[in-house]
């Protein structure tokens, strides 16, 4: 099983390019994500991770991330290789993106990008508009 989850803060806008074969959009970015535990009188690290998002996620991604704002990244690890003009060989190890999420809490993201969407990546806030559920302030709730 190949699946990462991470949450950490954009460390630049995401950078779009597209492919030469099919001329797909690919967005690139990177996270800072803070390590979990702090040895006593040191300062938190953070590991930056390289994340990628192609198509409608890449562009979700662009048109709504930005630098500093916390996010939550759903995907898989990928590592390649490739050799530069000089024959030099290049490794890199980075995570695909599945699923882009906001993590920022709503006054903090209100100062950050704004947009229609809900927390999910192409929920819209009404998703459930027109469905027999419906809760009322007056109903007795069970929970």
């Amino acid at each position: 099983m190949n699946k990462v989850i991470l949450m950490g803060r954009l460390t630049r806008d995401p950078e779009v390019r597209y492919t030469q074969t099919n001329n797909t959009l690919v967005a690139s970015f990177s996270l800072a994500v803070n390590r979990r535990f702090v040895r006593q009188g040191e300062e938190r690290q953070a590991d930056f991770i390289n994340i990628v998002a192609w198509s409608k996620l890449g562009e979700f991604c662009s048109k709504y991330f930005k630098k500093g704002q916390q996010v939550g990244i759903i995907g898989r690890l990928q590592t390649r290789t490739w050799d530069d003009d000089q024959g030099q060989k290049h490794y890199i190890t980075e995570v695909v993106a599945e699923e882009a999420y906001f993590a920022d809490s709503k006054r903090e993201g209100e100062a950050g990008a704004q947009s229609s969407f809900d927390a999910t990546f192409g929920t819209m806030p009404n998703a459930n508009a027109g469905s027999d559920f419906e809760i009322s302030s007056g109903d007795d709730l069970p929970f």
